[in-house]
């Protein structure tokens, strides 16, 4: 039966905020390279030291959700050549994928040398999913055809690699707290349970983070996390992080929330107080002036300064009881 596409929804910020960064990168592809065959031989042919992310500058595509995260590396020969890697993250079955990849490869994975042979740049895509129902687009694609064909129906080299798939254990003995807890919160984001249980055993290492690291990241796996559960069980997850959150900084998405219409609040209050003080102002100079104003018009009337001191005694009087009454 073929697929049904999913609605599309924009590329993941949170997967996309963490993988960016090759240090992040490099250690989600060795822990895939441990569970995917593909990954894990792709891995033996390139150097992960000369790993460069390619900007999104470079592409010439537009469309929404083919903003994948593109990158390039060296041969491990040490020849001067490198490769490409294309990096996308999935949480829903989607039909057009794999054009998707195919116009992203075409639009980045290019060679501007000079005098080569060929431009483009042997592309391997990988497809990291992290949705509730079991899906394998690649077997889906190769089913119909001999096993010959296998690995050569797509332009370019494909693996396909299930989060869920990751060990609990692999993620606690990454060495990048950031890069393990962020694995492990994506596989188990649809059960607050198991998220909770994840969260307490990376605990001591996220203790040892410096503390606008891990505040800024459990800040993001909080808002992230809003994507996948509903709210009675965001309230409740939130809740139980509040022991765990607190001692080490964490901000939920509650949290977060909270602190924005307080923020706004302040901020409008500040103005409302600003304008009130300006009035003031306004208003004692005026009251300055009309007594300067007063003084001089009495004084050159002729009036002396006892009698000037005693109309102004009066008129102050007079607006006194003026305010007290309005």
């Amino acid at each position: 039966m073929e697929e049904k596409q999913a609605a599309k929804k924009p590329h993941d910020a949170f997967f996309r905020w963490l993988f960016a960064d090759v240090r992040h990168l490099r250690y989600l592809l060795e822990l895939a390279g441990k569970i995917n065959i593909d990954v894990g031989e792709f891995l033996a042919a390139v150097n992960l030291d000369t790993l460069v992310r390619i900007p999104d500058s470079y592409s010439e595509v537009y469309e929404t959700g083919d903003a994948d995260l593109a990158f390039r590396v060296n041969v491990l020969t040490g020849a001067p050549v490198f490769v490409g890697i294309l990096v996308e993250h999935k949480s829903g079955r989607d039909a057009d994928m794999f054009n998707q990849l195919a116009r992203y490869m075409r639009s980045v994975m290019k060679r501007f040398d000079e005098g080569r042979l060929f431009d483009g740049l042997p592309t391997m895509a990988m497809i990291f999913y992290n949705g509730r129902e079991n899906w394998n687009p690649l077997e889906l694609l190769e089913k119909d055809y001999p096993a010959y064909f296998h690995g050569m129906v797509l332009p370019f080299r494909c693996a396909f690699v299930n989060m869920s798939d990751i060990p609990d254990s692999d993620c606690l003995a990454c060495e990048d707290v950031a890069t393990g807890l962020g694995i492990a919160a994506m596989a188990h984001a649809y059960d607050k349970d198991d998220i909770l249980e994840v969260f307490n055993q990376f605990k001591p290492k996220l203790q040892k983070m410096p503390d606008k690291e891990r505040s800024c990241l459990l800040e993001k796996i909080s808002v992230y996390l809003t994507e996948y559960l509903d709210k009675d069980a965001l309230k409740e997850l939130n809740m139980a992080f509040k022991s765990i959150g607190q001692k080490y900084g964490f901000v939920s998405a509650g949290d977060v929330f909270r602190q924005e219409i307080a923020d706004a609040r302040s901020e409008e209050q500040a103005k409302a107080q600003k304008l009130i003080d300006e009035e003031r102002q306004n208003a004692k100079a005026e009251l300055a002036q009309n007594r300067d104003d007063t003084e001089t018009v009495l004084r050159e009337m002729g009036m002396s300064d006892e009698k000037i001191a005693e109309m102004q005694a009066k008129l102050e009087v007079l607006r006194q009881s003026r305010q007290s009454h309005g």
